[in-house]
């Protein structure tokens, strides 16, 4: 098989564009902007969030940080982060739009300061405003159902649920609730955003048949950054792999895995 028929098979879309790798990654809290460059390439990524907020794109200090994202040639995904209501997130939006020249935009509103949950009202009007002006919007949301059906309702084409709080690495606290929300959107891109802290996290989501997660804290804030990035890389395409594979069905007891033909007479009654 050829690279090239390789690729075609891992490949996917979401927001119009086609991609092979099903792992976003972050661009915050790197020790500094070269073992963030050397990570975002390790991990294989070809979608990279930014947050406008960060720091402005004319100041001097934040050139470097810029031209690296430029040259990593990556699908950028502009970020709303740290924004409190639907007015603040439409005008951040709007204008990373003018800035990366990209109708992405991952939406978040955060509700609650203390573990970060997004407000699904503000969630909401916000992406009806901002859907309605031809954005591709990426939300935040948490586990919960209705909130990812009114996101829908108001025309969103890809869900992000958090597996937990933002930067808590706790993983996914209920898969069956993320199940739901696969279950109840069989085609629609879903992606789990917050919350991945290990690569086992990242198998867990894939194999519920996530499309894809989000990652910044997991690998910034890790011992060995680069090696965690590699490691999420494999972890991601494990889950894939395991999950169109189709896992066998669980059983309440125990069944023989060698066949019993050939075992002495007086051991098969046993």
């Amino acid at each position: 098989m050829t690279q090239h028929m390789k690729q075609e098979e891992k490949s996917w879309q979401i927001g119009g564009k086609t991609l092979n790798s099903r792992m976003f990654i972050g661009s915050a809290l790197y020790p500094s902007p070269a073992i963030m460059e050397a990570s975002i390439r390790a991990s294989g990524s070809q979608v990279v969030t930014v947050s406008l907020r960060r720091q402005g794109v004319n100041k001097e200090a934040g050139e470097g940080f810029w031209k690296i994202i430029r040259d990593l040639g990556m699908e950028v995904l502009p970020n709303t982060a740290g924004c409190h209501s639907a007015k603040e997130a439409i005008t951040i939006a709007m204008m990373a739009r003018e800035v990366f020249k990209t109708s992405w935009i991952k939406l978040e509103v955060i509700g609650d300061q203390y573990n970060l949950q997004p407000d699904p009202y503000e969630t909401v009007e916000a992406a009806k405003v901002l859907i309605q002006e031809g954005f591709e919007v990426f939300p935040y949301t948490t586990d919960d159902l209705v909130f990812a059906k009114r996101l829908v309702d108001v025309g969103c084409n890809i869900l992000m649920p958090w597996g937990s709080p933002i930067g808590s690495g706790k993983g996914l606290i209920n898969p069956y609730n993320l199940k739901a929300i696969r279950e109840a959107f069989p085609e629609m891109p879903l992606i789990i955003d917050a919350g991945i802290g290990k690569p086992s996290h990242a198998i867990q989501a894939m194999e519920l048949g996530y499309d894809g997660i989000l990652l910044n804290s997991a690998v910034a804030l890790a011992q060995d950054p680069l090696a965690m990035a590699k490691a999420f890389s494999l972890a991601v395409e494990a889950g894939r792999t395991g999950y169109e594979a189709g896992a066998m069905q669980e059983r309440e007891f125990a069944s023989p895995s060698t066949p019993t033909v050939g075992t002495p007479f007086w051991h098969q009654n046993q």
